[in-house]
């Protein structure tokens, strides 16, 4: 039946249903039974989309929904980060009033990100951004606190404005071409006034860069970092992009050329990765340094965007990226929910010499984030600037190369300390489940750059529409 190749969609919102039902009844102590039950739908939609990746091409409902390897690799991408933000809540809301509530949003979001990924449809896309999108207003309010609060308003405001832009351009779309299917928009589009165009064309695009967290909808991705709790920080600073970012390349290749819209991404792209960088500098939290980061990554995940359809390697280097930047920025983030307290990046000093797992962790983490051999990113930024080069945008892929020089020196002010000695470094006391998910997750960074050539090649023979 076609509706069940919707499966591990299904999978997920109804874990998300059960774990929120289920929490009503369970006592604060046995809270951590519904992360059991999040955690196995989680892995019953990895096992089911992972054997999806080598099964042939299909469709739902009418087109509306693609199954192809982006899908899949999407799937299995989200569920991973969703895993790995289950696991740092064994040590941050185990037993915690709002535990299992966690878990619901978390699922329900992730339901939504998947819609994302794999609709062809823009009235699909509307519904899967609303429910990837709600979800996280109450993740960042979990945390009773005045930063968390003002955090969650201002994610809501800006969250507001750019749902109301994509629906906006969304009805002009629709109101023009009288499709709402990508694959048929170009045609629908033709002989309709430009400047409609390209206001619709705008307004979709800059909606779903609220989700993506990049320009011009960044400006609650730094603030939420920095005042949620580490479950909430790595979950929204990871897994919408995967949605998001894949919504983005799949609308891109249906989008009519009348439009510069390449040029459009491409300036977002190079709008996110240097402001993401410059603003970077002067953060002495670490979380909200690597919000600011989150921003810039995005505009490295946004270069094969630009170049889909002019370049075999865009989609390629785009899943291959999205894998990678899940891996590695979870494990940023683990270090920092495995120290809560430090807030500071001189806390860190004596880090090294104190616990060295966790050092080397963070070490190949940030130095991951920068782009630097052998770790994944690196397969990364070097496979998404050869997609601009084809693409016949050489100078985006300067930009990239540019900025990731660029980044080098801030990642460099949280390394340093590390390795610096410092009184009180005995004092260091991690988190257990942050500490093992940042080790394994460091760990899988340097092994999939390592060893990249098996999956480069599952997702290089994928169809690039």
């Amino acid at each position: 039946m076609r509706p069940l190749l919707l499966l591990p969609e299904m999978l997920t919102f109804g874990g998300g249903l059960m774990v929120l039902v289920a929490g009503s009844f369970l006592p604060r102590q046995r809270q951590w039974w519904a992360r059991i039950a999040a955690a196995t739908t989680l892995v019953g939609v990895i096992v089911i989309a992972a054997i999806a990746i080598a099964a042939p091409d299909q469709t739902a409902f009418e087109g509306a929904f693609v199954l192809d390897t982006a899908t899949a690799v999407a799937r299995v991408s989200a569920a991973v980060g969703a895993l790995v933000v289950l696991a740092i809540a064994g040590d941050e809301i185990q037993g915690a009033a709002r535990e299992s509530d966690t878990y619901a949003l978390v699922l329900f979001s992730t339901t939504g990100i998947l819609v994302l990924a794999g609709t062809s449809d823009l009235l699909v896309l509307a519904a899967g951004f609303l429910l990837a999108s709600v979800p996280l207003y109450g993740l960042i309010g979990l945390l009773r606190s005045a930063p968390a609060a003002e955090a969650t308003m201002k994610t809501y405001l800006i969250g507001a404005l750019f749902s109301i832009t994509l629906l906006l351009g969304i009805s002009v779309l629709y109101g023009l071409s009288g499709v709402t299917r990508y694959d048929q928009l170009a045609a629908g589009l033709r002989g309709a006034p430009g400047a409609a165009v390209a206001t619709g064309v705008v307004a979709v695009l800059a909606g779903l860069m609220f989700e993506a967290g990049g320009v011009p909808a960044h400006f609650w991705v730094p603030d939420a970092a920095e005042a949620a709790n580490g479950v909430a920080a790595v979950f929204l600073t990871t897994v919408p992009k995967i949605g998001a970012l894949v919504a983005l390349y799949r609308l891109a290749t249906g989008l009519p050329h009348s439009v510069a819209w390449p040029l459009l991404i491409a300036v977002f792209a190079l709008m996110s990765m240097t402001l993401g960088n410059l603003a970077a500098y002067g953060q002495r939290d670490p979380r909200r340094l690597l919000g600011w980061s989150t921003v810039s990554q995005v505009g490295y995940l946004l270069v094969p965007v630009a170049a889909a359809g002019r370049s075999q390697l865009a989609l390629a280097s785009l899943l291959f990226y999205l894998v990678a930047y899940t891996i590695t920025n979870s494990a940023a983030f683990a270090v920092s929910t495995a120290l809560p307290d430090r807030r500071d990046l001189n806390t860190y000093q004596g880090a090294a010499r104190a616990q060295p797992w966790l050092a080397g962790a963070l070490v190949v983490a940030l130095l991951g984030l920068v782009g630097t051999p052998p770790t994944a990113i690196f397969i990364g930024k070097l496979t998404t600037a050869t997609a601009a080069w084809d693409g016949g945008q050489a100078w985006l892929a300067v930009a990239v190369f540019a900025n990731s020089l660029l980044s080098l020196f801030y990642y460099l002010r949280w390394i340093v300390p590390l390795f610096q000695k410092a009184d009180g470094a005995e004092d260091f006391a991690p988190k257990a489940w942050s500490t093992g998910t940042a080790v394994i997750l460091g760990g899988l960074s340097l092994g999939l750059g390592i060893a990249a050539g098996p999956l480069w090649d599952v997702l290089a023979a994928a169809p690039t529409r």
